[in-house]
């Protein structure tokens, strides 16, 4: 017992993230041509990192302090044992059902950073099930990852890298974007759904098949099992199922919010801005913070809590995501640095430079690799596509081929990327919410992103030939 002890662990994200702005501050130094990070940068990194995530990371505080006023209610865990009980056997189909409805928010508008509200649920929704919490945090982030791999309409890769693309005088036909886009979503969903509900039946039937570690799973049981876990006599009252439909009622409004509707030519929600100021569809994340705060006090007096207990009962939630909000504090913090020394936009005109090079049969791999490089140093899709898009898009179209597909590369690479860098405030996010360390996240996810980067590979090769 007392050599266990002693065994390596895992240094937490925390950790691994500061490292990781040591290394390329490091790395800075040796590049003359930008600017050498100071031992400043590095300190104020988190810092600066938390400026600029300061409107996702409010949100996750408060969308923890609503969460915990919900829980108090009991209304969550008497659903969750419902639906499990009615399930009956069958609570795999679960997987593949909220994995298309997140990969088509994907595939839409770009669902990312507000999958993070679905972590909590869900886990204990697949735990009282009787899977893990492996489980459920990749049916969201595998859902979520092939959705924007395969983007059709996603104003944030797609929108953002046409507007990139016209400055450089490259007319876009958005048609074979949506073709290419949709194959891609579908097979990779496919992909990803079979490998989730492959791993959740083994662990269902062998708790010990799982890749939690001893210390993950005991963290995981004292956040979703225990006192938490759903009582399977609990009775679902009148009172708590208002609860529950004014709890899917927020995820909804949530969703329409940030669908991009005017992009689309659809002007339903154009007089909506009675509660933030803007439109449905014009939301993000002050909007999305202000919306959860108001529904939580809504729940709280429907159910009839005190105030007292309405407060409590938010701080406490609230509390129990600080972390989770300065994890992605601190992996924007990692941009940051890259960004102010310049490290990005020189790699970015290197791998050019090398791609101007090549033939045409190897630059769509060879471009995904510079795009999967390009995607950890800028994890933002629409930052990136603003930047690089004007220097790929003439280089693309230079050598004969589609630069639509170029755009499907950069979301298929921005969407791997960001299911398993530690810079991606996301999936740091979202793990630390199921209790999964970040080492036991890549022994996970790696087999199934690496067939999804496969076959997508393939996809955009065949289309740059086809197009």
């Amino acid at each position: 017992m007392e050599k266990q002890k002693k065994q390596f662990r895992m240094p937490t994200a925390f950790t691994v993230l500061i490292l990781l702005t040591i290394v390329v501050a490091i790395i800075t130094r040796f590049i003359p041509a930008i600017t050498p990070a100071t031992v400043s940068d590095v300190i104020m990194a988190p810092i600066n990192g938390f400026s600029s995530a300061l409107g996702v990371s409010l949100f996750v505080l408060v969308l923890g302090g609503f969460l915990g006023v919900v829980m108090k209610t009991g209304a969550l865990n008497a659903a969750i044992t419902t639906v499990v009980k009615k399930l009956n056997g069958k609570e795999i189909w679960m997987i593949p059902i909220l994995m298309f409805l997140i990969s088509l928010g994907g595939t839409t508008y770009g669902m990312a950073e507000e999958t993070i509200a679905f972590y909590a649920l869900v886990t204990a929704t697949m735990v009282a099930a009787g899977f893990d919490a492996l489980t459920a945090a990749s049916t969201i982030l595998l859902g979520s990852t092939a959705g924007v791999l395969g983007s059709t309409v996603n104003p944030f890769v797609v929108s953002a890298s046409v507007d990139a693309l016209k400055t450089s005088g490259i007319t876009i036909n958005q048609t074979v974007i949506i073709i290419v886009g949709a194959i891609s979503w579908l097979a990779c969903y496919a992909i990803g759904a079979a490998y989730v509900m492959h791993y959740a039946k083994k662990v269902k039937a062998n708790k010990s098949a799982s890749l939690l570690t001893a210390e993950e799973w005991k963290a995981v049981e004292e956040e979703f099992g225990g006192e938490k876990a759903p009582d399977a006599n609990v009775n679902f009252t009148t009172r708590q199922k208002v609860v529950m439909v004014l709890f899917a009622l927020s995820f909804v409004v949530m969703i329409v919010g940030m669908i991009p509707w005017g992009s689309f030519g659809i002007h339903l929600f154009d007089h909506t801005s009675l509660l933030t100021g803007n439109n449905l569809g014009d939301w993000y994340f002050g909007d999305l913070t202000a919306w959860f705060l108001v529904m939580a006090i809504v729940i709280g007096l429907v159910y009839g809590l005190k105030e007292r207990d309405i407060v409590g009962s938010f701080l406490s939630g609230a509390g129990d995501l600080i972390s989770v909000s300065l994890v992605i504090a601190v992996s924007r913090g990692i941009s940051f640095i890259m960004s102010t020394t310049g490290l990005d936009m020189y790699i970015l005109e290197k791998a050019s430079q090398a791609l101007a090079g090549t033939s045409s049969v190897l630059f769509t791999g060879l471009a995904y690799l510079v795009y999967l490089l390009l995607s950890f140093l800028i994890p933002s899709s629409s930052g990136l596509a603003t930047v690089s898009m004007p220097i790929m898009g003439p280089l693309t179209e230079g050598l004969g081929l589609a630069p639509e597909v170029m755009v499907c590369v950069l979301s298929g690479a921005c969407a791997l990327i960001n299911g398993i860098t530690p810079t991606s405030g996301v999936l740091m996010g979202g793990i630390s919410i199921s209790r999964i360390e970040f080492a036991t996240w890549v022994k996970y996810i790696w087999k199934v992103l690496l067939a999804m980067l496969v076959v997508h590979v393939v996809i955009l090769s065949i289309s740059m030939v086809i197009f």
